[in-house]
């Protein structure tokens, strides 16, 4: 017998060998039919598995069932869904090679090696054939297989890519699982839905180009994505949103209305902020120093580069190596010297190659010193690196908190002189993979609005909470008042993390008590914590429901460590600070790009480039609107007027196309009684004539109170998966 615990806090005893089908079956036969999977212990599970294969212990089983309204299901639906995609193109396209299908945050994708090139007009035939696949129901079967069984029955089937996975990435892996829907056998760890019929509905959604294993190497695969729904209003809702952020897509909007330009001549994913973007940025960038200085931050600069010693004491380096620029060397030989290291760290250096690295060393000027004393790799990689402090070398700053923490420690601390914020505008350098970079979304060279906040531990949570208010400050200034937080905690199965595991408790329970009390909904997310500690991060809902990770609150017990940070105590002796990273807007980058396909371009007017457009109707009028101007600007606004002699209607088109807040349309009459016509550019028409004097106090209530006005809000309220992607598959 088996003992489950259920949601409601009663427990059920049944037979060892029960499935969840069998619990839901037990209620009634309708739950039957709405189970997708169930959540066993905490884990996603099939529903037709014996609950006996996911426990140790019989008499402690935490049991959720999980149906249509339960978030988690999608997953599991989408991840069937690509099995089924997949075999429909096994079926059209004979010979392909299956790599990976994942889920994603609003589908799933499936890489094939495939001889024929894949395109949208296959589509239509993808999705006739994996209907009729649903349309005949049949289940998701799983089983298991000893390592040597594994390989030959993907030997048999002619997987390659799944050999050669199964030899390499599972080479720890004694028994592996896989799911069989008729003639399609897949490698696969689950789970699944019971049945194929459970999909509602589906949409291939486009074709791109891939590698195996992600490095461009190695093979080039096809990579096809779909999204799948538990109904066919969710589907259309779905593809609604998709044709609306084509249209708010920041790269179109960034060049049309002249905000920020990314040229392959200057690199790509090096953003130039064009005069009208460069506004934004400014204004936004005044608005946070503002708020900065009235909360008792302290404004820093740091140069743009700094020593790589700097950054291996940190820990960011090597750690973040591979999305680092490469380090600038001193010396000529330093970028040979530091080769050698990596390949003798990593046994793929041969005797031959290592010494055709040490003579082209020799030739830029390096000496082998205590390198010919060397017999092991270790004594080898030991005088290379010696060598290698005794030359500059430098790195493209990657974070600013090291540079900060030297800061700190400039000077003696007292507990009294905490909490010390230093707050920068601080751009850092990551070489993001060309295929990954985004517009702003996804740059190489990113601004950050970064603070980092040293504290007594009795400060902590107070610091805390003060940080998550600004966040909530910033967001609703700009209009982002629908989102989450995630607390991004440690797995504590991995190993990456650094730090004592008092330091890690510690700052996890703290982070979790400030935003219980603080009444956020948020939710915990395991193995999603920075290298150096917890995190809280902003997950805020744009106007077409789309989520995005924003600010970030960050709690630190270890870089004070690595870089021996004290203060004196009140009992004289010398105590490590806290450190506590933020970011409100994140990237500026990020954020304004995101801000555009919120507001469709269209920015509230406190953060608009030009707020208002003078439209003279005649050139009779032009002294009066040029007086407008005059007073407009006086009082601060951006605003501009166009003197062409072309018609006010053609005029107005061109301001609206622009995405101005606001047109003061005046002719004879408006001149003659100190009076200006209001046009509107969210109501596009005219608000009817105001005196010049209201119309300004309208528009400086309007930026005080940071009002937002927005044309569009999607209504769509179908459940969403959080993660970016799944491990769903081996």
């Amino acid at each position: 017998m088996i003992k489950i615990n259920l949601p409601d806090g009663t427990s059920q005893e049944h037979e060892d060998h029960v499935t969840s089908l069998d619990i839901a079956r037990g209620i009634s036969e309708r739950l039957a039919n709405d189970v997708i999977a169930a959540e066993v212990n905490g884990s996603i599970v099939d529903a037709a598995r014996p609950l006996t294969e996911f426990v140790e212990d019989p008499n402690a089983i935490d049991f959720r069932l999980l149906t249509v309204r339960d978030s988690e299901s999608l997953g599991v639906l989408r991840h069937s869904c690509a099995h089924i995609m997949a075999r429909a193109v096994m079926r059209l396209f004979p010979g392909t090679g299956l790599a990976f299908g994942p889920t994603t945050g609003h589908g799933f994708y499936y890489d094939f090696d495939v001889e024929q090139k894949i395109s949208e007009d296959d589509f239509p035939r993808i999705e006739a054939e994996m209907s009729q696949i649903i349309k005949e129901g049949e289940p998701f079967e799983r089983f298991s297989l000893p390592r040597g069984e594994a390989v030959e029955l993907c030997e048999e089937m002619n997987q390659e890519l799944k050999v050669e996975h199964l030899q390499t990435g599972l080479a720890d892996h004694e028994t592996l699982s896989f799911y069989r829907q008729g003639e399609f056998v897949d490698l696969c760890r689950g789970p699944h839905i019971p049945r194929a019929g459970k999909i509602k509905a589906f949409k291939l959604l486009s074709i791109a180009g891939s590698y195996w294993k992600g490095d461009k190497d190695s093979k080039p695969l096809q990579r096809l994505y779909g999204t799948a729904w538990f109904s066919k209003q969710d589907l259309a809702s779905y593809l609604e949103q998709i044709e609306e952020a084509k249209l708010r897509d920041h790269r179109v909007l960034g060049k049309k209305l002249g905000l920020f330009q990314i040229d392959p001549s200057v690199g790509q994913g090096l953003c130039l902020w064009l005069p009208k973007g460069a506004t934004v940025r400014v204004i936004l960038e005044d608005f946070i120093k503002k708020e900065l200085l009235d909360r008792g931050y302290d404004p820093v600069y740091s140069p743009h580069i700094g020593r790589v010693e700097l950054y291996e004491t940190s820990g960011h380096f090597p750690y973040y190596r591979d999305s680092q620029f490469a380090p600038i060397f001193g010396h000529d030989a330093g970028r040979i010297i530091d080769y050698c290291i990596r390949k003798l760290e990593e046994g793929e250096l041969s005797s031959e190659k290592e010494e055709a690295l040490l003579q082209a060393a020799e030739i830029m000027g390096y000496e082998r010193g205590d390198y010919q004393k060397a017999t092991t790799a270790e004594e080898k990689i030991s005088a290379l690196r010696k060598w290698e402090k005794q030359q500059e070398r430098y790195l493209l700053k990657p974070m600013n908190c090291p540079h900060h923490a030297m800061m700190y420690k400039s000077e003696p601390r007292s507990y009294r002189d905490l909490p010390v914020r230093l707050a920068e505008f601080g751009t850092v350098y990551r070489h993001e993979q060309t295929g990954e970079l985004n517009g702003m979304l996804r740059v190489r060279g990113l601004t950050q609005d970064d603070a980092h906040l040293f504290c007594t531990p009795e400060q902590v949570e107070e610091e805390f909470r003060q940080t998550l208010q600004l966040v909530q400050f910033v967001l609703k200034s700009v209009g982002l008042d629908d989102y989450r937080v995630q607390l991004s905690i440690r797995d504590p199965k991995s190993d990456k993390y650094v730090g004592s595991e008092e330091n890690w408790n510690q700052a996890e329970a703290s982070l979790a008590k400030v935003l219980q009390d603080s009444g956020l909904r948020f939710q915990s997310c395991e193995g999603e914590a920075a290298f150096y500690g917890p995190k809280a991060d902003f997950m805020v809902r744009d106007a077409i429901g789309r989520e995005w990770q924003l600010g970030t609150v960050q709690l630190d017990y270890n870089l004070p460590e690595r870089f021996e940070l004290e203060y004196t105590g009140a009992d004289n002796k010398q105590h490590r600070p806290v450190m506590i990273h933020r970011a409100p807007f994140g990237s500026l980058e990020r954020f304004v790009g995101m801000l555009i396909e919120h507001f469709a371009g269209a920015f509230p007017l406190w953060l608009a480039p030009e707020q208002i457009r003078v439209l003279p109707v005649t050139d009779k009028v032009a002294d009066y609107a040029q007086d407008v101007l005059r007073q407009l600007k006086a009082k601060g606004f951006r605003a501009s007027a166009d003197m062409r002699s072309a018609k006010v209607n053609a005029k107005i088109r061109d301001a609206q196309l622009e995405l101005i807040p606001y047109m003061l349309v005046v002719g004879p009459k408006e001149a003659e009684e100190g009076a200006v016509s209001v046009r509107d550019r969210i109501e596009s028409k005219d608000l009817g004539m105001i005196p010049l004097a209201e119309a300004i106090e309208k528009f400086e209530t309007e930026v005080r109170e940071k009002t937002i006005r927005q044309q569009f809000k999607s209504t769509f309220q179908a459940l969403e998966e959080t993660t970016e992607e799944s491990e769903n598959e081996y």
